[in-house]
């Protein structure tokens, strides 16, 4: 499986038709271990960050749903997986992947 280091930290790569990808999960664990990992989407400023990509590179991205979800962000009771972001907006920018899966793809 191919890495990077990042500020000391392993971050792997994975190799998919021709682009890489790196996993965002490594990332946040080095940041702040599991709980950010579970919670950085909840984040209003991830959000428009993810917004403003689908808005450039995915026609399909449902916006409606989008601004929905964008709206109760910030709030404490607000959570949302990857998953179901992606199944909601038909967003193509993140994909969530079992660590086996990241596995598999990485090897």
């Amino acid at each position: 499986m191919e890495k990077i280091i990042v500020h000391e930290t392993d971050i792997s790569i994975a190799h998919i038709h021709d682009e890489d990808y790196i996993c965002l999960t490594d990332m946040l664990k080095a940041k702040d271990g599991d709980f950010f990992s579970n919670d950085w989407q909840r984040n209003r400023n991830t959000l428009e960050n993810i917004g403003i990509w689908e808005k450039v590179y995915n026609p399909d991205f449902n916006y409606g749903e989008f601004a929905i979800i964008k709206s109760q962000s910030g709030l404490n009771s607000f959570k949302i997986s990857v998953k179901e972001f992606v199944a909601k907006t038909n967003a193509i920018s993140i994909q969530a992947q079992s660590q086996q899966m990241w596995r598999n793809i990485c090897t």
